[in-house]
């Protein structure tokens, strides 16, 4: 393990557990999700397609794109994310750039 990706992980906020293909965030408080209560989200690693497909689902609106990309790598619908708390969608905003950054990025 190098200095940075040491200094990455223990940086990480509590609510987060990061691997190199997945991000789970622990929600501030229990949310429904496919229509199932769930304490925690996890979001895989998107690809190029991922990105792509929510652009041309919602060629003018960056929040639906996010809602789209989000859905996608959880695995349930945009919709889903509708019902979260603030608190909640900002953990889920943060665990997905922390997911796609480099490690040079993380210290």
């Amino acid at each position: 393990m190098t200095t940075t990706t040491a200094t990455a992980k223990k940086t990480l906020p509590a609510w987060l557990i990061l691997s190199d293909s997945s991000a789970t965030i622990l929600l501030a408080k229990p949310a429904e999700f496919n229509g199932v209560k769930v304490d925690r989200v996890t979001l895989r690693e998107p690809t190029i397609r991922d990105l792509r497909t929510a652009e041309k689902v919602h060629p003018n609106d960056k929040e639906a794109q996010e809602f789209h990309l989000f859905a996608s790598l959880a695995e349930c619908s945009p919709d889903d994310f509708e019902g979260l708390t603030l608190r909640n969608y900002n953990r889920i905003q943060g665990g997905y750039f922390r997911l796609v950054r480099e490690d040079e990025d993380a210290a």
